[in-house]
């Protein structure tokens, strides 16, 4: 950093007192605490600063105001005990500052866990007993004494709010709620306890006491609602399902609004819960129609179609046995027999169809010949006169329903019963939605083959033909499309080098399996891939997909996970969009599920947020990141397949990936598409050498960046004969920066394995331009000449909005 002298010091701290005064000044009230810690960011050299007021009660310091980076980042709470270990406790009451480097603050109580890039913290009291002022910083050097009299002076500016008055409001409405959102204590209206079947004597006051009375399918929602890390200020409406002590689930409607806290008093989430079972008509039968299209939606050939009605139909029928068959001209090729057991079926279908895929002339049974002409459901009750063929397959009661789509029988169906079966209206209804759907499905399976061909090329070209090298890293991944419906579906994965040695690892899944789902996870791949070679965090690089793709206006949602490994560091930041968090494998065999934050897919809200979870890693680490097609399948859930990848992750070799990367796949269900990807972070051997300098917009800047280039070359050792190059390099590339941008400049070195690269960022997105001609008569142009000749390569990145033009430079030794 820039030291300055005393004189400019001096009037550092006089230019912070005339600020104060200033913001003292404005007509503004209510936003004058905001302003004062904005005084810290602008003068003190804080990232963050935080004013912290006593609660109601006084045992919580709670976040009055805050200003800067988001708090998430450095691991800064909403609220600590007063009696707690906390640096905050500490300053409030003793009543003196509390400094600490990066050391102390990363073991201090009440800290949240973060990488070892390293953060100073600074809490000083507030006048009276209003609190503490918390400041940080990432700067190396910390809080230098002139930042500590600037911060002292906007802790003296600080006019704490005082504790809200306690005021416990009018009783609430029967269908109303007030829920604490830092603490999940709720209140509730006796409408709301009817509603989930609760008493007042039997509800405790806890909103996980509510939701454990949901339907399991409905909590994700619930939960983006009750989670105050995943919202925003603003209304909040959805509906859910609540289990009842009899019957089928109640649909209710929440309608809600999340209200600031501030003044010592938490976030609030208030509204109305109604019945909304009068909106709805009853979903049995609709539910299992909608079943059966979900799983024919996937269902890629004729087998799968029938195993799809089977699975639907028999059991909320309760037949004995289903027959579905292809047909073929004049001949049925049976595809499914439901049970499978040839004594569960008439004797004539045991002699004539002896295989597992028998075939017959459909004139061998004219009532079914008739029934296919016609071209719709036939139901005969019991002691109907039938061919024996056909008798003997519903004796109670016979179905068939002839498969039909577009004018065309493409199959049959054959349901039948032993008891005498009663063949209600609903049941009608149900076998011919049922009928029209599968004959559907049975025409779009004569087609899969040639689709199935063309996609699976497309999907081919929208995932990554290789992975890159990286060093102190090794990686792999596996694709595995679907063998139920279409080839074609949403998953990808993606490594992408950064800058500084550092490398994102991306996995992601696009709802559903179509060509729109490719076409998206392509754009989606794409997307991320330039946020991240920009030089975002990776919470920005996620945010900014997530709107992308909700400004597409589509109907698809993506889900995601985004890890920035540091491969010298052995540091990582990982954000979920919605997605499986990864699992580590550590060098002892030793596996862990990782506990990183996640916020909502990707498309669902426009403005969520994600947070960044931070992850450590040791030499011979593996990461895992899957998608749900390995760990998900109808007889087992998530969680269970998540512990299954972690066990076979425990046992496997690391030190050959592609093989491990096999055998978990090996094990994988082919209902859904699965993507894998598998890390090994061994370490670099040689770590890179690095200074940074502010470029300060001076008359004699260039003069400074050159003399503190010439020190860091000093210190490292490089030879007199290579420091003429590099300094000729840093005055062109910074003349530059301050000439022909505005805004910041910085200067970065860089040494590692005899080559030295020198980094300038400025703010400007636009290249500098290499001129084709130079006249003699020019009086400029010729420094991006000058560059390129004593360069062995040179470039520009884009850099957060603005840019970074390196040169890099092959030294003598």
């Amino acid at each position: 950093m820039v030291e300055e002298g005393a004189a400019a010091r001096g009037t550092r701290v006089l230019r912070v007192e005339d600020a104060l005064k200033a913001v003292d000044a404005l007509p503004d009230r209510a936003g004058r605490l905001r302003r004062v810690l904005e005084q810290a960011l602008v003068f003190g050299g804080a990232a963050l600063a935080a004013a912290y007021t006593p609660g109601e009660d006084r045992e919580l310091l709670c976040l009055a105001e805050s200003a800067g980076a988001p708090r998430t980042l450095y691991g800064v709470r909403d609220s600590y005990s007063a009696a707690g270990g906390s640096p905050v406790a500490e300053a409030h009451r003793t009543g003196a500052p509390v400094w600490l480097g990066p050391e102390e603050f990363a073991g201090s109580a009440g800290s949240r866990r973060v990488p070892s890039s390293g953060f100073s913290l600074a809490v000083l009291p507030l006048p009276g007993d209003g609190g503490c002022l918390l400041a940080l910083t990432e700067r190396t050097g910390g809080f230098g004494p002139e930042d500590r009299a600037c911060l002292e002076r906007v802790a003296e500016a600080v006019v704490a709010p005082a504790p809200a008055e306690t005021d416990e409001g009018p009783e609430l409405r029967p269908d109303a709620f007030s829920l604490a959102m830092d603490t999940g204590r709720v209140e509730v209206g006796a409408e709301i306890l009817r509603l989930f079947a609760l008493t007042a004597a039997d509800f405790d006051g806890r909103v996980e006491t509510l939701l454990g009375l949901t339907v399991p399918e409905d909590l994700p929602s619930l939960m983006s609602v009750v989670e105050a890390d995943h919202m925003s200020i603003g209304d909040r409406e959805l509906e859910f399902r609540v289990l009842q002590p009899t019957g089928p689930p109640k649909w209710l409607q929440l309608r809600g609004r999340l209200e600031p806290g501030g003044d010592g008093r938490p976030a609030r989430l208030v509204g109305t819960v109604a019945d909304a079972s009068t909106l709805r008509p009853d979903v049995t039968d609709v539910a299992r129609v909608q079943r059966l299209a979900a799983a024919l939606a996937t269902a890629g050939t004729v087998r799968d179609v029938s195993q799809a009605v089977v699975a639907a139909l028999r059991r909320p029928l309760r037949a004995d046995r289903i027959a579905l068959a292809e047909l073929e001209n004049d001949r049925l090729a049976v595809t499914v027999l439901d049970p499978p057991e040839p004594d569960s079926w008439p004797e004539l279908w045991r002699l004539e169809w002896r295989t597992e895929w028998p075939d017959a002339p459909v004139r061998a049974m004219p009532t079914l010949a008739t029934a296919l002409r016609e071209g719709r459901a036939q139901i005969w009750p019991a002691g109907t006169a039938l061919e024996p063929a056909l008798a003997d397959v519903g004796p109670g009661g016979l179905a068939v329903l002839p498969l039909s789509a577009a004018g065309r029988t493409a199959g049959v169906c054959l349901i039948g019963w032993d008891a005498p079966h009663d063949f209600g209206p609903d049941e009608r209804a149900l076998l011919t939605a049922s009928a029209g759907l599968a004959g559907q499905a049975l025409m779009r399976a004569r087609a899969f083959d040639a689709e199935h061909e063309l996609v699976g090329m497309l999907q081919r070209q929208l995932l990554p033909r290789r992975l890159p090298e990286l060093p102190g890293a090794v990686a792999v991944a596996r694709y595995l499309p679907s063998t139920a419906g279409l080839e074609l579906g949403g998953d990808w994965y993606d490594v992408i080098p950064l800058p500084d040695h550092h490398v994102a690892l991306v996995i992601g899944d696009v709802q559903g399996h179509s060509t729109g789902a490719a076409t998206l996870m392509g754009q989606m791949r794409t997307a991320l891939r330039a946020y991240a070679v920009e030089g975002h965090p990776p919470d920005v690089v996620v945010s900014r997909a997530n709107r992308l793709l909700a400004d597409m206006g589509g109907d698809l949602f993506a889900t995601c996970a985004y890890v920035d490994l540091d491969l010298e560091e052995g540091s990582a930041w990982c954000v979920r969009a919605g997605h499986l968090p990864p699992v580590l494998r550590h060098p002892d065999g030793t596996t862990e599920i990782a506990e990183a934050e996640g916020g909502p897919p990707l498309g669902v809200v426009a403005q969520a947020a994600f947070p960044m979870s931070p992850l450590r890693l040791r030499p011979g680490t593996v990461i895992a990141l899957t998608t749900d097609g390995l760990v998900e399948s109808a007889d087992a859930d998530i969680d269970e397949g998540m512990d299954a990848l972690a066990h076979a992750l425990a046992v496997s070799d690391p030190a050959h990936l592609g093989l491990v990367a096999d055998a978990l796949l090996g094990n994988a269900r082919r209902s859904d598409d699965v993507a894998l990807l598998l890390v090994r972070y061994d370490g670099t051997d040689t770590h890179p050498l690095r200074e940074t300098w502010t470029v300060w917009r001076l008359p004699e800047a260039v003069r400074h960046a050159r003399r503190f280039t010439h020190r860091t070359l000093r210190s490292w050792g490089v030879p007199p004969a290579d420091t003429d190059a590099v300094l000729l390099v840093v005055s062109e590339l910074v003349t530059n920066a301050l000439v022909h941008t505005d805004g910041a400049v910085r200067l970065d070195l860089t040494l590692v394995g005899g080559r030295l690269r020198v980094a300038v960022a400025d703010a400007s997105p636009r290249s500098p331009v290499k001129p084709t001609s130079i006249g003699w008569e020019a009086t400029g142009g010729r420094g991006i000449l000058l560059v390129e000749a004593v360069s062995a390569a040179w470039g520009t990145l884009p850099v957060s909005g603005g840019k970074q033009v390196w040169s890099e430079i092959a030294l003598s030794r």
